[in-house]
């Protein structure tokens, strides 16, 4: 009997899963009906808070709901104990915010848009989690045609306080525009691919290109880390195995491993047809940490880690996160993505979980460029100069908003194609040098990315 009973309970489990979600749009609908007008807004907090915790009950703490294709569903559910932990404002902090923010206001109603911009951004120094100033800043924003911005403080406005009904009203209004941008600036790009894969194989200029490209990579990926070596020291390494003098050993072996973890996606990866796994990701990371720790290379941390405010999962649960993210890697949705969708979160997901001691970055990248080389696209390139906004991005999508970072991997993608294109042209220009400050200073960035 007791038996029996479980497997009821399990089979009502299995239906409440498969039609939760259903469920909570039909029950949202009826409530959003129904709710009388006095203390809609109790009401409304109180409900959206029993969907959240329905939603933490149907796909726990670090399982996301299924998503479709728009960038803005695909973002992981966070767990409360998972969460950036920052310092909160003083009370003196919070109340010159609000006074701010009031006075904004002021300035807003009496025409003074430029003067209210700067008060608000003034209140959001003050405290960053003023949803207010968050929404009266993405509003005026919003009526100055920045549409992804807005969009964006609208996003962090919700997942500080999910219940307020002016920051939900404008993101549905700015959601669909966001999106429509999004995928205009992938079809710009999905041109640019087609343009590179006309050029012939045996093109002599996109060969040199290529093998430059190669380099310019591992140089700089180290280079992000705070390795000291430069371009040319990077490639005596690779192609002698001579050490420099006067450099690191570590930062040597940090090269030769990168390079090494390369050769085994180019080589093995991408020749061999079937789905991403776990011991893919381990035997890449093997060979990136292998000659600067050879204990730790290919293997889970067996201790907690902290980066920055991001808390990345205790190890004894880093077997089930990583078996969620390949399962993730190789579902139908998300193969449907497009791919830079696809490899951005791909990366992002894996530096989530940051399963590795060591080398999470170098291998995060190195998986980012694998699902780009599936997908037929060059492996792409992020620089040195590009650190700041990199890390900048990667901790907006840990505060709940992963566009951003996608954003910032398109860009990345069209500055490497365009690189590639004009390098292929009649009058070639070549690689940009590595001290330079641009990756591309012939290329127009085509969506800003605000942090």
């Amino acid at each position: 009997m007791a038996v029996l009973t479980e497997w009821r309970y399990i089979s009502g489990l299995r239906l409440l899963r498969g039609w939760g979600p259903l469920l909570c749009v039909t029950v949202g609908s009826l409530v959003a009906l129904l709710l009388p007008l006095v203390g809609v807004e109790n009401q409304r907090c109180a409900y959206m808070k029993g969907v959240a915790h329905l939603r933490c009950q149907l796909w726990g703490s670090s399982q996301p709901p299924p998503a479709a294709q728009s960038t803005s569903l695909t973002v992981p559910f966070t767990a409360l104990d998972v969460l950036p932990q920052k310092s909160k404002p003083s009370k003196e902090m919070v109340l010159e915010a609000k006074a701010a923010l009031l006075q904004a206001v002021e300035m807003k109603k009496l025409g003074k848009r430029e003067k209210a911009h700067k008060l608000l951004v003034h209140a959001l120094s003050m405290n960053p989690e003023s949803v207010d100033a968050l929404t009266e800043l993405g509003t005026i924003l919003e009526e100055e045609k920045d549409v992804v911005q807005a969009d964006h403080l609208y996003t962090k406005a919700l997942t500080i306080s999910p219940c307020n009904e002016r920051a939900l009203i404008s993101r549905d209004r700015t959601l669909p525009l966001v999106e429509e941008i999004d995928q205009r600036y992938f079809s710009l790009i999905d041109s640019k691919v087609r343009r590179l894969m006309s050029i012939p194989k045996g093109n002599s200029a996109l060969r040199r290109v290529m093998e430059e490209t190669y380099y310019h990579h591992i140089y700089h990926t180290v280079a992000i880390e705070g390795s000291t070596l430069t371009l040319s020291e990077i490639r005596h390494i690779i192609e002698t195995r001579y050490a420099v003098p006067g450099k690191s050993l570590q930062e040597q072996n940090e090269a030769i491993g990168v390079d090494a973890a390369m050769k085994y996606i180019n080589t093995t990866l991408l020749s061999r047809s079937g789905a991403i796994t776990v011991s893919d990701i381990l035997e890449i990371h093997r060979r990136v940490l292998g000659y600067v720790d050879p204990v730790e290379g290919g293997r889970f941390r067996t201790s907690q880690v902290f980066v920055g405010h991001h808390i990345p999962p205790h190890p004894k649960d880093l077997q089930r996160h990583m078996q969620e993210l390949v399962q993730w890697l190789n579902s139908e949705e998300t193969l449907q993505l497009h791919p830079v969708e696809y490899a951005a979160l791909a990366h992002y997901k894996l530096v989530y979980v940051h399963p590795f001691v060591d080398g999470n970055g170098r291998t995060s990248r190195l998986l980012m460029n694998l699902v780009l080389m599936q997908a037929s696209y060059p492996p792409i390139t992020i620089r040195k100069e590009q650190r700041a906004e990199y890390y900048s991005a990667l901790d907006t999508a840990n505060e709940g908003d992963v566009r951003p970072f996608i954003r910032f991997i398109a860009k990345c993608t069209e500055i490497t194609l365009d690189t590639l294109l004009i390098s292929t042209t009649e009058h070639a220009v070549g690689l940009p040098g590595a001290d330079q400050d641009q990756a591309c200073t012939s290329c127009k960035q085509t969506i800003p990315v605000h942090n």
